[in-house]
């Protein structure tokens, strides 16, 4: 069993930065892939970016289009921890934002494919 819990969520206008953090529980975070989803009132959960570990230094992350160039995944496996760094934040990135694992360590974009979610935390940008 994994546990995640998301933090740094908050109410912030547009064009400020946020920093998510998800802290996992277990001996075997830096297997897993780690993915950020979100969920806007009224609309369906959605992808935000993934990370993997490859080895060493190298990591493998994915992106949104809606989040490009804007938001930065990382992970410190040391400390079980997964990052979202959110910039230039803008009112359609409200949402309630979870972090979930996947136990294979393949990426991916796909909601089914993670097995441990968190419990979310909420962001609200305002204009």
């Amino acid at each position: 069993q994994v546990q995640l819990v998301e933090s740094g969520g908050g109410s912030v206008q547009t064009g400020a930065s946020l920093r998510l953090s998800c802290a996992a529980s277990g001996r075997t975070f830096s297997r897993y892939a780690m993915g950020w989803f979100r969920q806007a009132p009224g609309k369906e959960r959605e992808f935000v970016s993934s990370i993997s570990w490859i080895g060493g230094i190298t990591y493998y992350a994915d992106y949104a289009d809606s989040v490009k160039g804007r938001f930065t995944i990382s992970r410190d496996n040391a400390k079980n921890t997964v990052y979202l760094q959110m910039n230039s934040l803008e009112p359609e990135d409200t949402a309630v934002y979870y972090c979930a694992a996947e136990i294979l360590g393949e990426p991916a974009a796909t909601l089914r494919r993670y097995t441990y979610w968190g419990q979310g935390t909420q962001v609200t940008v305002s204009s």
